[in-house]
């Protein structure tokens, strides 16, 4: 397991624990089971404490876990028939977006997320979640192939933010985000948004003005990073600790403003403690909120989501 700086003491416990049983398995006439439950209880009274109120910055570092479940992951486990679908009929396909049709508890659903990719091979070939341009474009013929067909959109949003490159510039990143964005507006089928991990400036809204937008308990999403605030409003990016609390950017901050719906609770030490059950919280949650809009017309759905954007923020200035 990779472990954060923060849990650095953890995992100190939880390597002698695995080093007793180590011991044990080689040798056999040794009975160590004890002291390695006792190391066990107080690794886990350790990491209930560690993540029972953490700081915005931390909530960060968990967002970024290398081991948390991506797109990928999600989409083989709580989909169903999954069909990809590639490219957006004018330049390329770009491997940082992902697609395509697929069910959920059989209902039929068009899914697109950002796609991080698990060690150094696929981090590159995925451009590490930052879209470009044709990422964009793509997400936007797939939502006008569900709208077409009258099929629901979920998208699974985990990307630093869109890609600042020369090329994708050039290409018209944003202008893509913008008609992206734009289209999350005007489909009339329900569109529902699940931030994974993190939620990064514009390349995570174009994804993410959906009819209900829910976190991951331990996600971010912010309009910039928090070392990109520090580098530009101190001048320096050490100050991310500082920039991250400023942003509110955790979920339980973006909730109490009425910037998201919903918090999914997270297993004990983050998604990637237990993947498994952070997958079927995601899908019961998914579920839950499609069954909830299955009832609005077409013209509902569009009025709704509007609605919902137009009046973000007063939730919090009110308090």
């Amino acid at each position: 397991m990779n472990y954060l700086e923060f849990e650095k003491p953890l995992a100190e416990i939880e390597g002698k624990a695995e080093e007793l049983r180590a011991m044990a398995r080689a040798n056999s006439e040794m009975d160590i089971e004890k002291e390695a439950a006792a190391l066990d209880k107080k690794a886990q009274t350790m990491l209930t404490d560690l993540y029972r109120d953490l700081s915005a910055w931390r909530k960060c570092q968990v967002a970024r876990h290398p081991d948390r479940p991506h797109c990928k992951d999600y989409i083989e486990a709580i989909f169903t028939e999954y069909t990809p679908l590639a490219g957006d009929r004018n330049f390329a396909d770009d491997r940082a977006v992902m697609g395509g049709l697929a069910r959920l508890n059989d209902r039929a659903v068009m899914v697109i997320g950002h796609e991080k990719g698990h060690d150094t091979q696929s981090r590159i070939e995925k451009n590490f979640g930052m879209a470009r341009p044709e990422g964009y474009r793509k997400a936007i013929r797939l939502m006008d192939l569900a709208d077409r067909f009258n099929v629901p959109v979920v998208t699974l949003i985990d990307t630093p933010g869109a890609y600042p490159g020369k090329g994708a510039e050039e290409r018209g990143q944003s202008e893509a985000i913008a008609r992206s964005t734009e289209k999350c507006l005007k489909i009339g089928v329900p569109l529902v948004s699940v931030v994974i991990g993190e939620g990064g400036s514009g390349g995570a809204v174009a994804f993410a003005t959906a009819n209900r937008v829910a976190m991951l308990e331990h996600s971010i999403y912010s309009v910039i990073s928090p070392e990109g605030c520090a580098s530009i409003l101190w001048k320096d990016a050490e100050k991310m600790r500082e920039a991250a609390e400023a942003l509110r950017l955790t979920a339980q901050d973006l909730h109490k403003l009425g910037v998201i719906d919903r918090i999914i609770a997270e297993p004990m030490g983050g998604a990637q403690r237990d993947p498994q059950a952070t997958k079927e919280s995601v899908a019961a949650c998914i579920d839950d909120i499609l069954s909830q809009l299955s009832h609005l017309s077409r013209e509902e759905v569009v009025r709704e989501r509007r609605k919902k954007f137009l009046n973000m923020g007063s939730k919090g200035l009110a308090a």
